[in-house]
């Protein structure tokens, strides 16, 4: 099993946007390509993408919550 650290966390993303992004996109009522731009500039990536967050353990649903709770 590979330790999950800064210099690999960018494996573990894609999959994670791409969720979130879905969820975006159907709640929203907006392409894809938007839902993946908001996710992008987010709050929540910003933390997603610093391994010592450890918001990468957060499955899809904890993640999408924190980005619409303020919405």
């Amino acid at each position: 099993m590979t330790n999950i650290a800064q210099n690999n966390l960018y494996l573990l993303l894609p999959s994670k946007v791409s969720r979130l992004a879905d969820m975006l996109s159907e709640d929203l009522d907006i392409d894809v390509v938007e839902a993946i731009r908001r996710v992008y500039h987010s709050d929540v990536y910003r933390k997603l993408e610093r391994e010592e967050t450890k918001l990468w353990h957060d499955g899809p649903v904890a993640l999408y919550e924190m980005m619409t709770e303020n919405k």
